[in-house]
């Protein structure tokens, strides 16, 4: 069974950071790339971050760049999304996914994957 689970979320505080993290079942990292995906209240779901499968190929949202970092540890098949420097625009339910290779122009399109986790929420307010 092919399945995603997302911990970490949590309130912080303005520029603390939160690690999350997606662990997978049912199917090896390298043969799917693992999209992390937020939706904040009244929004649609909007593309963070994501890594490929075999060439750990990393993108990011601008919005996000320079403060996430997104990595897999193949040996435990997940999948982490260190925030730093978090913002309150940054609160939101943050979702993983998995999907077949994305590529730049393709990674951060919602239909392009096929599992979703049950996504986490991640608050930052002061």
């Amino acid at each position: 069974q092919v399945q995603l689970v997302e911990s970490g979320g949590g309130v912080v505080q303005p520029g603390g950071s939160l690690r999350l993290s997606c662990s997978a079942s049912g199917f090896t990292l390298d043969d799917y790339a693992i999209g992390w995906f937020r939706q904040a209240p009244g929004k649609e779901r909007e593309g963070a971050s994501c890594i490929s499968g075999s060439e750990s190929s990393t993108y990011y949202a601008d919005s996000v760049k320079g403060r996430f970092t997104i990595s897999k540890d193949k040996a435990k098949n997940t999948v982490y999304l260190q925030m730093n420097s978090l913002r309150p625009e940054d609160t939101a339910v943050y979702y993983c996914a998995a999907g077949p290779q994305m590529h730049a122009n393709s990674w951060f399109r919602v239909y392009d994957y096929d599992v979703w986790g049950q996504g986490t929420r991640v608050t930052v307010s002061s």
